[in-house]
């Protein structure tokens, strides 16, 4: 796999990974050449809680207010936020976002859902946009029900889904 040489003409390491130069630095992919494509993301998560939240959440009645309301904008003001918060990240125009939470009662394991949907059209993915809305939309809502459950914890934080750019579609 050939790269173009980077700012300052860096190459990508002799292994390949476009994210480390030749003296193995960290370093920023350069996606100039790329071509500016439809993209999508998808990513889960799982905040695990309490029945006592699970009620609350259901009867709205979270002492903190709308607790999934707060989950989802924390979300979708995560996605667009990425760059600032992963390094390596590159800013790209985040056209949509999507951050759904849906409250499950079931006995074995209380607590919400988190999926994140996040498109662009651009030069590079979205994966790491999408995994962030779902990361903060669970610590937005672990926030929100912590008065009634310390012990909420957010797991299963992956992507399921991508399509768009060079690598084509992938489902999880």
């Amino acid at each position: 796999m050939s790269h173009q040489p980077g700012p300052q003409g860096q190459q990508p390491s002799q292994k390949g990974f476009p994210h480390l130069d030749v003296g193995g630095n960290a370093r920023m992919v350069d996606v100039s050449a790329k071509d500016v494509t439809v993209r999508e993301a998808r990513a889960e998560g799982f905040v695990v809680c309490s029945a006592e939240v699970v009620a609350a959440l259901l009867d709205r009645t979270v002492p903190k207010g709308d607790a999934l309301a707060v989950a989802r904008i924390a979300g979708i003001q995560a996605a667009k936020r990425t760059p600032e918060l992963v390094p390596l990240a590159h800013p790209v125009a985040v056209h949509a976002v999507d951050v759904v939470a849906e409250v499950s009662a079931d006995a074995a394991r209380p607590g919400v859902a988190l999926m994140a949907t996040v498109r662009t059209a651009d030069r590079t993915g979205v994966e790491m946009e999408a995994l962030t809305a779902v990361a903060v939309a669970g610590l937005a809502l672990v926030d929100m029900v912590k008065g009634l459950d310390r012990r909420a914890e957010i797991t299963g934080v992956r992507v399921v889904a991508k399509s768009g750019g060079r690598s084509g579609d992938w489902h999880r």
